[in-house]
């Protein structure tokens, strides 16, 4: 079987007080590109369709780190991460994950 990448929306968050405080733009939705629990499921490290480029250049080290066997210590999953866009305001929180396709 060949290895795939699981990349899962666990969160999508936002910041109202900071919105209303530092953004030029009070609008207050989370962000429009994912829906929570989504998933993409990639044979090879590379941005997915209708992945935002902001998120995809956030997480690409990890994706790439996990689809060539990286695990971290401080996750209990072996070949995991839990990574996120670091949009102050809006930041989605993903999990990438290293799967057999």
């Amino acid at each position: 079987m060949a290895k795939q990448v699981k990349i899962t929306v666990l969160k999508r968050e936002l910041y109202k007080d900071l919105i209303e405080e530092y953004a030029s733009n009070k609008a207050t939705e989370q962000c429009k590109f994912y829906e929570d629990n989504q998933v993409f499921i990639l044979d090879k490290p590379n941005m997915p369709e209708g992945f935002c480029s902001w998120a995809w250049s956030d997480i690409h080290k990890d994706v790439i780190s996990v689809y060539h066997g990286a695990s971290f210590p401080w996750m209990e999953k072996k070949n995991s991460i839990v990574t996120g866009c670091t949009d102050g305001l809006r930041p989605v929180i993903f999990k990438v994950e290293l799967t057999e396709g």
